[in-house]
C-alpha cells in the first residue's frame, strides 16, 4: 500500500510541474515583443544597429573571420560563417526583443532590442 501511495505522490507533482510549465510558456508567448533594430556587438563593443524593417545583407569581419549577416521580413539571420562549428549559422533567425545569436569564435552578438514596452521587468519580475 506504501508504494502505491509514493507514485500517486510523484503523479501529483509530475501534474503540477506541467501544469506550472505550460503556464509559464503560455505566458512568455503572449507577452513577446516584435524587435525594432539589430544591435552587432564585436569584442563587446556597439559597431553597429540595423533597422529590422528593411532588408538588408551585410558582411561582418575580414579575412577568415567573416559572418554573414541577412535581415529580411523582419527577421535577421547569420547565414554564412567563417567559423568550425556554425553554430550562428544553425541558431535561425531572430525578431523578437531579447533574442540573439552567438558567434564565440569571433565574438560576435547579435540581438534584437527596441520595439514596444510589455510594462514586464525581467528582473524584478
Amino acid at each position: 500500500m506504501e508504494w502505491l501511495k509514493t507514485h500517486r505522490n510523484d503523479a501529483i507533482l509530475i501534474a503540477v510541474l506541467l501544469l506550472l510549465g505550460g503556464a509559464l510558456a503560455v505566458f512568455l508567448y503572449a507577452t513577446r515583443q516584435n524587435g525594432g533594430y539589430v544591435s552587432v556587438q564585436v569584442d563587446g563593443e556597439t559597431v553597429m544597429k540595423l533597422p529590422l524593417s528593411e532588408d538588408t545583407r551585410i558582411v561582418l569581419g575580414e579575412g577568415g573571420h567573416t559572418n554573414t549577416l541577412v535581415i529580411t521580413d523582419g527577421a535577421a539571420q547569420v547565414v554564412e560563417a567563417g567559423c568550425p562549428d556554425q553554430i550562428c549559422v544553425n541558431h535561425g533567425a531572430i525578431r523578437y526583443a531579447g533574442e540573439s545569436i552567438v558567434c564565440l569564435p569571433h565574438r560576435l552578438v547579435v540581438s534584437v532590442e527596441g520595439g514596444q514596452e510589455s510594462g514586464i521587468d525581467a528582473g524584478t519580475g
